[in-house]
């Protein structure tokens, strides 16, 4: 525990965890904003609309990517608010503000729900890829499978190791020693 000016404990976890997500939330907002001033001016939205249109004719597009090409611009501006959010909320974390340790709080349980949403939609999207054609050699789509498996694995790993990371955090931020360094 360090001590304040004012005499009140501050724990030393408070202050790494708000310091650690200034640092990558400041990262991802700044990258944020460039993503949506390139996402509104240099791609034509109507030509990627058109060439959406065009793709529906071909083989079909799964629903997920088709969803996300037709709502890029939304997408990118969610994830800009979400980590402006987390910036804005990991300052005050910082300063030690109780709303903010309760919106770090929401967004360390969206972030678990968003790990396990993230492992469907990924097995959603292995799965709907288009079957390879019959000329190609059997080696070749073993290693494929082999592939996306290990994918699959991977993702699964680090998706559970983040979830267990949100969690303890949570846990840590509702402990009462915790909740008492709050305004």
């Amino acid at each position: 525990m360090t001590e304040t000016s004012e005499n009140s404990p501050r724990s030393t976890f408070v202050t790494v965890v708000a310091w650690i997500f200034i640092v990558l939330a400041g990262f991802t907002t700044a990258i944020g904003i460039l993503q949506n001033i390139m996402i509104n001016t240099v791609f034509p939205l109507d030509q990627m609309q058109h060439g959406l249109a065009q793709a529906k004719g071909h083989p079909p597009m799964p629903a997920f990517f088709a969803f996300m090409f037709e709502n890029i611009r939304a997408i990118f501006l969610a994830v800009l608010i979400l980590s402006a959010t987390t910036f804005v909320s990991s300052i005050g974390l910082l300063r030690r503000k109780n709303l903010a340790r309760v919106v770090f709080i929401c967004l360390m349980v969206f972030g678990i729900a968003w790990n396990v949403f993230s492992i469907a939609i990924q097995q959603y999207m292995l799965s709907s890829m288009p079957e390879f054609q019959v000329n190609v050699p059997a080696d070749v789509r073993a290693q494929a499978d082999l592939f996306s498996k290990g994918i699959l694995i991977f993702s699964f790993i680090m998706a559970a190791g983040f979830s267990i990371l949100f969690g303890w955090i949570i846990k840590r931020l509702l402990s009462p020693s915790i909740k008492g360094e709050f305004t």
